[in-house]
């Protein structure tokens, strides 16, 4: 005989809020160990991307770059959504930094110093992510992680449509920065 069905108590909003408290707690305890790279990471990481290519490729004002920075991904009131969110970024900039393509005239130790930078931070956000069981988790998490996704994919369609030149790869290095300041943005939300 089956058992009569109890409906669920519904949840006031404060109720939402308390039940969502100890993963943003698990997430900052996962993430403590991240907190003295946090302050100096993108500041070290803009750092890196100018020695990377301190002679700028001629100006190339005739190429319209198509991709602005989707700030959306920036309203998130979930310090894991956050992290992931970052995550997600880094990696996909790290992809992007790390192609065969890029222009010849980059200094190479400056762009693996800071490949070695962005893989060490994104590896210590993963780890973080997975110790508090958050990683790709949710509806609106996947919105944010696709709209990253569309982002790299429009920097990479720019780069394929203008032949990976030096022009199209210094509008990306430019875009690199924008980047980094919005991944700091996000760190800052983790707290």
């Amino acid at each position: 005989m089956p058992a009569p069905a109890t409906p669920w108590p519904r949840l006031s909003h404060g109720a939402t809020a308390l039940l969502l408290l100890p993963t943003a707690l698990a997430t900052a305890l996962a993430c403590h160990h991240l907190r003295p790279r946090d302050a100096t990471f993108a500041w070290d990481s803009l750092q890196l991307l100018q020695a990377m290519a301190p002679s700028p490729a001629p100006p190339c004002h005739h190429l319209h770059a198509p991709f602005p920075f989707p700030d959306t991904l920036l309203h998130t009131n979930h310090p894991q959504q956050a992290a992931a969110t970052a995550h997600r970024i880094l990696q996909r900039l790290f992809a992007t930094l790390s192609s065969p393509s890029t222009p010849q005239h980059w200094d190479t130790q400056a762009r693996q110093r800071l490949l070695n930078s962005l893989q060490h931070y994104k590896h210590d956000l993963e780890q973080c992510l997975t110790a508090s069981g958050t990683l790709f988790q949710g509806q609106g998490l996947r919105k944010l992680l696709l709209n990253v996704n569309r982002y790299f994919g429009r920097i990479h369609d720019f780069l394929h449509t203008h032949g990976h030149s030096a022009c199209a790869w210094d509008h990306v290095r430019l875009e690199a920065r924008i980047c980094f300041q919005r991944v700091d943005r996000l760190i800052r939300q983790m707290k």
